[in-house]
């Protein structure tokens, strides 16, 4: 890895010859070493970048998120014991599966600029292996090579993931103690592309996936099923512009095929140190929970517990 001091890293990242695609669609070692030994340039890189353009550049924060839901997770954290009223936000469509409101409609225009100066800023970054290279494919997380470095949305993803998605999912889907890391990328399904995903389960305790489409960016096709384990029935979902379906990683899922316009969706995932995930949980990537894990009951979770930070530190464990 580089350790030299980066007096124009911009420009230096702006002209380093990235790994093609097809060296990265299979994962070549070359593609690793790239990230890797250029890791603190393109970090310098992004911060060079928010800082000259500083004066255009929105700040990403909470105030993108949907207000009823800004409002009930203040209040829960304040105050534990009003976490019901964020249940009601969520609206289940089989157990284990939820919907809700989760950007704030009138904002998502705003999020969609950013992202696109993002695309534009010319700095390398790496996009889901096994996701055809498009333009808002990107990884989020800094225990993924080539992520988004950018300071201030770095500071907005962890608080979403502390400040909402881990409480939300403890909430619903009931994760405290397989939740203390996160994992996150973006991906653009058009029909020419990534047009659909196969059926399968997450490496994850939860997904959170939230569709970032404008109100006026038709697509059709790219309907979710959701498979119920317990019925035997399958569900339908249809994402809409700024609602989120989050999940248990262990609910079988799968993407129709998109036959017109594109979609554009975040997805982040929480997990346990070193990707264990609960007991008896297994995913399409192999992963499945260890008995280093004590299981911590469903009902025997305070709302004290659920409304905390983990103490622990950030791994670098990654699925892809």
């Amino acid at each position: 890895m580089k350790t030299l001091e980066h007096t124009n890293a911009l420009a230096e990242a702006r002209s380093l010859e990235v790994p093609s695609r097809e060296l990265s669609l299979r994962r070549d070692p070359s593609v690793s070493q790239f990230w890797n030994e250029n890791r603190k340039l393109l970090e310098a890189a992004w911060a060079e970048w928010e800082i000259e353009n500083k004066d255009d550049l929105l700040v990403p924060d909470e105030t993108l998120l949907d207000p009823h839901l800004r409002k009930a997770i203040k209040d829960a954290w304040e105050n534990p014991e009003k976490e019901s009223a964020i249940v009601d936000l969520w609206e289940e469509v089989i157990p284990g599966v939820y919907v809700a409101q989760f950007f704030d409609i009138d904002r998502l225009a705003d999020f969609r600029n950013y992202l696109e100066a993002v695309a534009n800023a010319g700095v390398p970054k790496r996009a889901p292996y096994g996701i055809q290279l498009n333009r808002y494919g990107m990884m989020l997380d800094p225990r993924s090579e080539g992520h988004l470095a950018a300071p201030n949305f770095q500071a907005f993803y962890n608080d979403l993931m502390d400040r909402f998605m881990r409480p939300i999912a403890r909430l619903l889907l009931g994760t405290y103690g397989y939740d203390n890391q996160p994992f996150g990328f973006s991906i653009q399904y058009n029909p020419d592309k990534d047009k659909d995903l196969h059926a399968h389960t997450d490496a994850s305790s939860a997904t959170l996936n939230i569709n970032i489409n404008l109100p006026d960016e038709k697509f059709t096709g790219s309907e979710v099923d959701f498979y119920d384990k317990v019925s035997g029935k399958t569900v339908q979902a249809i994402f809409e512009p700024g609602k989120a379906i989050i999940h248990g990683g262990n609910v079988p899922h799968a993407t129709h095929p998109i036959t017109s316009g594109q979609r554009s969706n975040l997805v982040v995932w929480l997990y346990g140190d070193r990707m264990q995930i609960p007991r008896g949980s297994t995913s399409s990537y192999g992963n499945s929970s260890s008995d280093t894990i004590k299981d911590v009951a469903l009902e025997s979770v305070t709302p004290r517990q659920r409304w905390s930070l983990p103490d622990g530190p950030k791994d670098t464990a990654a699925p892809f």
